[in-house]
């Protein structure tokens, strides 16, 4: 399974960033997909992840309210919504399938003040 992110950038605080994680490859086999990030300095830590199969949705306590995760099934596209975004966001944020099992690279998310 080979997953591909994008959609980072720069934004001000308060503004919004879609990123998108195509998956390619055995897709089938895979359960759950996920977006976690990673700050200068900090371990690497969940944000939220989503079910290939029912849509059920997990967030990090940190962008519930703000974030938005979603699924296109038919182009095997997850989708990370980020609105009201806060400098603390900033990070290199992952798409990751089945918590880790597969990653791919990271995307540059940076808030500014």
């Amino acid at each position: 399974v080979q997953l591909q992110a994008s959609g980072g950038g720069l934004v001000q605080a308060g503004g919004s960033l879609r990123l998108s994680c195509a998956a390619s490859g055995r897709t089938f086999t895979t359960y759950v997909m996920g977006w976690f990030r990673q700050a200068p300095g900090k371990e690497r830590e969940f944000v939220a992840n989503i079910k290939w199969s029912d849509g059920t949705t997990n967030y990090a306590d940190s962008v519930k309210g703000r974030f938005t995760i979603s699924k296109d099934n038919a182009k095997n596209v997850v989708y990370l919504q980020m609105n009201s975004l806060k400098p603390e966001d900033t990070a290199v944020y992952y798409c990751a399938a089945d918590g880790g099992r597969y990653w791919g690279k990271g995307t540059q998310v940076t808030v500014s003040s």
